[in-house]
């Protein structure tokens, strides 16, 4: 590489400065929730691992569905022999065949049964990469707004630091004057400890959910978008919770598994019982054979010869030491698990369904209780710094005025992001959850 080359690449220094500049001045834009769940889906290794596995059952449904086409096999052979007498004479026998073999199934229970299974065991692999879908989708936006309520949580502490320190400041001067005493600076100094405390606390909580995130977009540094000012968070829709149990009882990908492995375990007793029935198969075959030969024998049979062959193969099992009717009653108490997997999974959604309703309908209602707090909390602060002012209140009660007030907002960030994270939970439960749902959240993103 040449000096001037050299002279003009950036060094780790300078790369550091431009990134500093670039965020400073927004170059690097802050990301969306779809974008990031975009880049999820190509990175998250259980999501990739689901579609593979999605993508193997479709090759295993096309190895069943061979079963009932038919089947031909090439053959062929060369022999070479040489025989030596008593008297002295030899013979050589040269001989080379070649035959083509068919089969096709006419009649085979068991074969119909396992392609029917094939089948569903596709059908459970889509409800299985579906149900992986929603997972990636509620597990990109836990962390997403994970990170976004870290960020309030840091913000709101060091605004509760910088309003403490006003507030020691004060209590130093006036203790200086002589207008208050000792108490309310060390009240002052204990709670700017205090919130320096919780500071370190929030930061390190913020690293640690940014960390969260990268890992599972694949990408470092993620910038994410927060709501924009003023909000409003979209209602439940519909506001029957009954109304959300029966959708999810008709779409949920996990009832959907679990009827599908009630027809497998109902066509495995099928097969079972297939073993005490007879298979019939049409079968052919075409070979041709050439015989050469030498030597001092007379009889040498020489030439070539075609023979072909056509017809209907039974196979009827007559004994089969019992594993058949035993066979048949471990499958039958197999149905009996799969219909009581099915009645767990019925109530297992439902229980989910009905949770995750009263969770959004809760967090709604409290965000709508943590603005009003807000307001009040504020207006609180406000007339407690006038009483101190005055000489009503004393130190400690706007100390506590201004805690409450910034742990309201804190709280307050915090109700909005669940919200938004248990209306995607609640459309998981119900079985309705889409990409397109992700594209509905970034409506309520700051542009």
């Amino acid at each position: 590489m040449s000096s001037l080359s050299q002279r003009f690449l950036p060094s780790p220094l300078r790369c550091a400065s431009l990134l500093a500049l670039l965020l400073a001045s927004g170059a690097l834009q802050a990301q969306n929730l779809n974008a990031l769940y975009e880049a999820a889906r190509a990175y998250d290794a259980t999501y990739l691992s689901a579609r593979s596995l999605a993508e193997s059952a479709a090759f295993k449904a096309a190895q069943a569905d061979a079963l009932r086409l038919p089947s031909a096999s090439l053959t062929g052979s060369a022999t070479a022999a040489e025989i030596h007498t008593v008297t002295g004479a030899s013979v050589g026998n040269r001989n080379a065949t070649v035959g083509l073999q068919g089969r096709h199934p006419l009649f085979n229970r068991s074969n119909s049964a396992t392609l029917e299974q094939a089948r569903r065991a596709l059908d459970v692999s889509k409800a299985d990469l579906e149900a992986a879908e929603q997972d990636l989708i509620v597990r990109v936006a836990q962390a997403y707004f994970d990170v976004l309520a870290a960020q309030d949580a840091l913000s709101a502490a060091q605004a509760f630091k910088k309003a403490v320190s006003e507030q020691l400041a004060s209590a130093k001067r006036n203790f200086e004057v002589g207008t208050a005493t000792i108490t309310d600076t060390r009240e002052s100094q204990a709670r700017f400890d205090l919130a320096t405390a919780r500071e370190l606390v929030a930061d390190n909580d913020l690293r640690t959910r940014r960390t969260v995130l990268d890992q599972l977009v694949g990408r470092s540094a993620v910038e994410p978008k927060g709501l924009a000012v003023p909000v409003a968070l979209p209602p439940v829709l519909p506001a029957d919770m009954d109304a959300w149990v029966a959708t999810a009882e008709a779409q949920h990908p996990t009832i959907r598994k679990a009827l599908l492995g009630q027809d497998v375990a109902r066509l495995e007793t099928e097969k079972a019982r297939a073993g005490a029935l007879p298979t019939v198969d049409l079968v052919g075959s075409l070979s041709s054979s050439n015989t050469s030969g030498s030597g001092t024998t007379a009889n040498v049979n020489r030439g070539t010869a075609t023979t072909g062959s056509v017809g209907v193969q039974l196979n009827y099992p007559l004994y089969t030491g019992g594993a058949v009717q035993n066979r048949i009653k471990e499958t039958v108490v197999l149905e009996e698990k799969a219909r009581q997997d099915l009645a767990a999974a019925r109530r297992g959604v439902t229980l989910g369904t009905r949770s995750a309703f009263l969770g959004v309908q809760s967090g709604l209602g409290q965000v709508k209780a943590l603005e009003a707090a807000e307001a009040s909390t504020k207006l609180a602060l406000e007339a407690t710094e006038l009483g101190y002012k005055v000489g009503v209140r004393v130190n400690l009660d706007v100390l506590n005025a201004q805690s409450q007030l910034y742990d309201t907002r804190r709280d307050l960030s915090k109700a909005r992001y669940d919200v938004i994270v248990n209306s995607l939970k609640l459309r998981q439960a119900a079985g309705q959850l889409q990409p397109q749902d992700v594209r509905s959240i970034d409506a309520l993103l700051a542009r």
